[in-house]
């Protein structure tokens, strides 16, 4: 086993999606082979709009043959987890890769343009920090921070991946990417309300939800900053949202009053980013599984 990075692009031209499957060719299949039941980070390189930065904490369960295509494959994926800071691949001259420095402080472009790439564990381990995961309000490792370069990483700890699988953390750190791509104001109300403390009073929802079977990812394409009355209204299914994000109603189980709440226009705030909105196939098990309209 090995970790690795997996290049993922803004409207790929492969059949991506990255919370539950990665499409690849033939090339890269011996890379993907040796992740398989090890972890990976998602990198978004710059081409149509990317960030050029790594954005994603994610594992690698198998391989599948895609049957329409000949020589291509699907790895599938689960765990996925954003990162509340996405990395860039340099910073200050700094390569987090270390196969991606050439000679003289310049980038190796053979090494960069691979698609899927290798990578040691103290180095992933690095990419995570930096990402804030294990900053306080995530995780709670005693001395972590959020943003910088580090010291010197002790070897790499298995314990550090498995608590990324654990619900708590998860849910603090999808918490903290939804409040950040929504400005900790409500898709459906337009509410932002701080309270005493200084701390937005705004919930991370899930659209397809994460329990009772539903195994929604931690993926800001599968949430919604909606405040507690909101959240309440979407979990029971009495709103819902469009394609278009246009607000749904259960009209009959919805009183008035609660539907003057909503935004004037019916349609939902998301966030201008599109990699940020919500994704229709979240959307559409919301209004297929939840929505009582």
């Amino acid at each position: 086993m090995a970790k690795a990075i997996f290049t993922a692009k803004i409207n790929s031209e492969y059949d991506d999606l990255p919370e539950v499957r990665y499409h690849f060719p033939r090339t890269y299949l011996n890379q993907v082979r040796a992740a398989v039941g090890d972890s990976i980070i998602y990198y978004e390189p710059r081409r149509n709009g990317g960030r050029q930065a790594y954005f994603a904490f994610a594992q690698v369960g198998g391989i599948e043959e895609d049957r329409r295509h000949p020589d291509h494959f699907y790895a599938q994926v689960s765990n996925y987890l954003e990162f509340p800071d996405p990395v860039p691949f340099r910073e200050a001259g700094h390569y987090y890769e270390s196969s991606l420095l050439a000679d003289e402080n310049r980038t190796n472009l053979g090494a960069f343009q691979r698609a899927v790439r290798l990578i040691p564990d103290a180095e992933f381990e690095l990419i995570l920090r930096r990402g804030d995961l294990f900053s306080e309000d995530v995780i709670g490792l005693p001395g972590a921070t959020g943003g910088g370069l580090r010291e010197p990483l002790e070897p790499f700890r298995r314990p550090i991946v498995q608590s990324l699988v654990s619900r708590p953390v998860r849910d603090r750190a999808f918490t903290k990417v939804i409040r950040g791509a929504y400005a900790d104001r409500c898709a459906l109300t337009g509410l932002k309300i701080i309270n005493g403390g200084g701390r937005a009073e705004i919930d991370a929802a899930h659209i397809r939800p994460v329990s009772d079977g539903h195994n929604g990812p931690d993926s800001v394409r599968n949430g919604l900053a909606l405040s507690k009355t909101a959240h309440w209204m979407f979990d029971r299914g009495l709103v819902s949202i469009a394609d278009d994000f246009s607000i749904l109603l259960a009209a009959k189980l919805l009183p008035p009053e609660a539907v003057r709440l909503l935004n004037p226009d019916r349609r939902a705030i998301v966030p201008v980013n599109l990699a940020q909105q919500p994704h229709p196939g979240y959307l559409g098990y919301h209004r297929t599984h939840i929505f009582k309209g």
